[in-house]
């Protein structure tokens, strides 16, 4: 009805001023992208502590989805953090991103790193995620990817570190705003 009210003072009262509606424009979200050296671990006694299957944060060890972070890098991504990893964009930083990429996807910051690294994303792999590789040996996805420079992340939603999707669709639903996927 209003409208209709708008539309009649405009064609029947030509002195009357009608205020249109100016579209206010939305500040773009601020994208928070972090330059960071990759690396990967096992949830093993000796890549960890004496309790493997149990994060920094408390959450379950699991390989589909976790990663660590460095400490430094704390307050920016604190526990809980869903980020999207980008391997190296230059050729010259030579590592094994390419190959296992497929198993990476979307990471939930869930375990912290040894005091003595910085800058670094460290990403939880199964032990059985096994590779042939063309000299024909066998290696574990960890030392494939070996220590990447120049990768980024992406931070691009949060989850509280008690709701941690037990998988990658899990994750991505969340990283996607596409919530009622986890139903």
């Amino acid at each position: 009805m209003p409208i209709l009210g708008a539309l009649m003072g405009f064609f029947f009262f030509p002195g009357v001023s009608v205020p249109v509606p100016v579209a206010t424009p939305v500040p773009p979200v601020a994208v928070q992208t972090y330059g960071v050296t990759l690396t990967a671990y096992n949830a093993v006694p000796a890549q960890t502590d004496s309790d493997p299957f149990v994060t920094a944060s408390g959450a379950y060890s699991n390989p589909e989805v976790v990663a660590a972070r460095s400490r430094d890098l704390a307050k920016e991504l604190p526990f809980g953090t869903i980020i999207e990893i980008r391997g190296p964009a230059s050729p010259e930083h030579s590592c094994g991103y390419g190959i296992v990429a497929p198993i990476i996807g979307y990471r939930v910051i869930a375990d912290t790193m040894n005091a003595r690294y910085t800058d670094r994303i460290d990403i939880l792999f199964s032990t059985k995620s096994d590779y042939a590789l063309a000299d024909g040996s066998v290696k574990n996805a960890a030392p494939v990817l070996g220590v990447c420079g120049g990768a980024s992340i992406r931070v691009v939603g949060h989850v509280d570190i008690r709701d941690i999707p037990k998988t990658q669709a899990g994750l991505a639903a969340i990283a996607l705003g596409n919530t009622f996927a986890l139903k």
